[in-house]
């Protein structure tokens, strides 16, 4: 096991790609704390953690509150004393309609930014405490394929998940004396729910297919690699980094 007796806070570890993580580094031996604002969705991912022999508490937050971080941090802490692994899954996307970007009112600007890149931050804020005595953290930072293709009719999306990129490198410089790496991932389209499929057409999921190297659907297994890869020792000398995993759809 990669991760044995690693802790590690996922957000927005209740449902979907979230929940794929929490399961996954579970498997590798972490004892993983699901953070979520569903907080009933949380609690069932942890049960299923421990009905197949893991740990796992569920934590409800917010990680638009500094409260809310803090305190998720600080449950993390009160059941295993340490915060290894941190991965900033939480995001809206869902909820958000495609539209032109003079359509998009700044109300909702505001709160995607709120919850994409403010979030990212007070979660951060919230562990860094314990990582800097341990001396050692890994934080996995989830931005999106969309900042780099450039995605039209999600203008505050697609920024903020630039912003993601731009927060990752930024962090990694300041925190290399503490011994924390801090890098992201920029996963593809991916099918996480049967809800989700079902705003897509077939034809449009036909398009995304052929854009890839790999012409099928992305799944929430398709992720989980690499952030098992970023939680563990293997990945120590890297920090600052952006792993585009798409199935070859983007290049750089």
């Amino acid at each position: 096991m990669r991760l044995k007796d690693k802790v590690a806070i996922v957000t927005g570890g209740g449902v979907g790609i979230g929940r794929a993580y929490c399961l996954a580094l579970a498997r590798e031996g972490a004892k993983v704390v699901a953070a979520d604002i569903q907080d009933g969705e949380a609690k069932r991912v942890a049960d299923e953690i421990k009905k197949n022999g893991g740990e796992a508490i569920a934590v409800p937050v917010d990680v638009i509150s500094a409260e809310k971080t803090r305190a998720m941090a600080d449950a993390a802490l009160a059941r295993y004393g340490r915060i290894d692994i941190l991965v900033n899954n939480a995001a809206l996307y869902s909820a958000i309609k495609k539209k032109p970007f003079m359509e998009i009112d700044e109300a909702e600007w505001d709160r995607v930014m709120a919850v994409n890149v403010k979030g990212l931050f007070l979660c951060m804020q919230a562990v860094y405490p314990a990582m800097k005595r341990q001396g050692k953290g890994k934080i996995i930072n989830i931005s999106s394929g969309t900042a780099l293709g450039g995605t039209p009719f999600y203008l505050h999306y697609v920024t903020s998940k630039a912003g993601v990129i731009g927060f990752t490198r930024a962090l990694a410089r300041e925190l290399g004396g503490d011994n924390i790496c801090v890098n992201a991932i920029t996963p593809g389209l991916t099918l996480s729910s049967p809800q989700q499929e079902g705003t897509l057409t077939p034809e449009q999921l036909a398009d995304r297919r052929k854009k890839r190297s790999f012409q099928r659907d992305q799944k929430p297994d398709d992720l989980v690699g690499t952030v098992i890869f970023l939680a563990s020792d293997d990945s120590d000398f890297i920090t600052g980094q952006t792993i585009n995993v798409d199935g070859g759809a983007n290049m750089y």
